[in-house]
């Protein structure tokens, strides 16, 4: 799947998580999901919602080994940090994405690991991914563009794949570098994106 394929909204969704991954927020952003509903457009009429995604994602990494792992929804942010303020722009991003939270579920686990040169099964980190992609195929996720594998300066490979399914989008990516090994996997809601405002979208992309 190459990077262009990749929808605005869901480019949006990985600049939040990636802009709070790295600390910021106000109290204010902690207010803000009770007026998601906007964004996130709650209808009766809708019949696959957040609930479900979760519940897809998490029966399929369970079933691939990693019941130890945590699906959420949201961005997988501690309140902790999420109560930090910093710069207007961050706060500003923590806000944004208490409004979205009802839009994003993470496979919350995929934060950076480390693997040792040692380590019995280095290979484990990714065939737990791909076996939690089959799971998500299994209960009815459809591979949205073709996934893509490249080497990474030799030293590495970086994997992507992009599932989809009434109206959610899944993106995975596995980075294997070195000592790196690195998993990350959201679920967005593509309609909640879409509706950004220009000025949303230029917090983010700036």
């Amino acid at each position: 799947m190459e990077t262009s394929t990749i929808s605005a909204g869901r480019t949006v969704a990985a600049a939040v998580g990636t802009i709070l991954v790295t600390g910021c927020g106000t109290d204010a952003g902690l207010s803000a999901p009770a007026t998601a509903s906007a964004l996130a457009s709650p209808s009766a009429a809708v019949p696959f919602g957040q609930e479900d995604v979760l519940k897809d994602l998490r029966a399929a990494v369970t079933a691939a080994g990693s019941a130890g792992s945590k699906v959420e929804t949201g961005f997988g942010v501690s309140r902790e940090r999420l109560v930090r303020a910093a710069t207007e722009k961050q706060r500003k991003v923590a806000a944004l994405a208490a409004r979205l939270a009802p839009c994003v579920v993470v496979w919350a686990s995929t934060g950076n690991r480390y693997s040792s040169p040692d380590a019995v099964d280095p290979a484990g980190t990714r065939r737990q991914l791909d076996a939690a992609l089959s799971g998500l195929a299994a209960r009815g996720w459809k591979e949205a563009a073709p996934p893509k594998e490249a080497p990474v300066e030799n030293i590495g490979s970086y994997f992507m794949a992009s599932y989809k399914k009434e109206g959610w989008f899944i993106d995975a990516r596995h980075v294997e570098a070195s000592a790196l090994d690195q998993v990350t996997v959201m679920a967005t809601k593509e309609a909640c994106f879409d509706r950004l405002t220009n000025e949303e979208r230029a917090l983010i992309e700036k």
